[in-house]
C-alpha cells in the first residue's frame, strides 16, 4: 500500500480551486432523490457530512426541508451552496471537520464522504454518526461497492466491511446494490439505511 495522502483542509480546498472534483455529479444523486421524495416530515433535522457542493441539500431545502445542515472541511463548496440558494441559513453551512460537529440530528445523509476519509477513520465515523443522531435517528446514503484506491480518495470497500463497521451501533435495515445509480456508477454503489440501535 502506498503512503496515504494528507487529507487536510488544504488538500480539499485545492481540489475545489483546481476543479478536480470528479465525484461531483452537478445534481442530486438519483437514489437519494428517490429517498427524499418519500420523506414526509419536513421538520427533520438533517446533516450532510463532507457535503461538498451538496445538490442534495439544495434539493431538500427547495422542497421545504429547512433544517438541513451541511458540514465540510473546505469553505468553497459551502460558499457555492450559498450562491445557488441565497436563503440557505449561514448557520447551517458549517465549515468544520465532521468529527468536531457537536449537535443532534434525525437523519444523516451519506454521499461520497465515507469514501473520502482515511479508511482508518471508518469505525470512528460509525461511532460519531451514532453520537450525533437522536433516538430513532438514521443514516441513509450510498457507498462504493468495489476496491478503488488505497493511497488517495475515493477509497472503496464492500458490503461485509461496511456491516462490520456499523453493526455495533446500528440496525442495518437495508444495504444492497442501488438500482437507480447514475450510469457510470451502475453496479458500483450500495444504497443503505441504518437505524440507530
Amino acid at each position: 500500500m502506498q503512503e496515504m495522502l494528507n487529507l487536510s483542509q488544504n488538500f480539499w480546498t485545492n481540489k475545489y480551486e483546481t476543479n478536480k472534483i470528479g465525484w461531483d455529479l452537478g445534481e442530486v444523486s438519483p437514489p437519494l432523490k428517490n429517498y427524499f421524495d418519500q420523506l414526509q416530515n419536513k421538520e427533520l433535522k438533517i446533516l450532510i457530512p463532507g457535503g461538498g457542493n451538496s445538490y442534495e441539500a439544495e434539493y431538500l431545502f427547495n422542497k421545504g426541508f429547512h433544517n438541513v445542515y451541511v458540514v465540510d472541511i473546505a469553505k468553497q463548496p459551502l460558499n457555492n451552496i450559498k450562491l445557488r440558494v441565497p436563503d440557505f441559513p449561514d448557520s447551517q453551512l458549517i465549515h468544520a471537520n465532521f468529527f468536531d460537529v457537536d449537535n443532534q440530528f434525525d437523519l444523516i445523509i451519506e454521499q461520497t464522504f465515507f469514501c473520502a476519509i482515511n479508511p482508518k477513520l471508518r469505525a470512528a465515523y460509525a461511532a460519531k454518526a451514532f453520537e450525533l443522531l437522536n433516538t430513532n435517528g438514521k443514516v441513509v446514503g450510498l457507498l462504493f461497492n468495489e476496491p478503488l484506491n488505497t493511497d488517495k480518495p475515493p477509497f472503496g470497500g464492500c458490503k461485509e466491511e461496511y456491516i462490520n463497521h456499523f453493526k455495533p451501533y446500528f440496525n442495518i435495515t437495508i444495504i444492497e446494490e442501488s438500482y437507480n445509480s447514475i450510469q457510470p456508477r451502475v453496479g458500483r454503489e450500495l444504497f443503505f439505511r441504518l437505524d440507530k440501535c
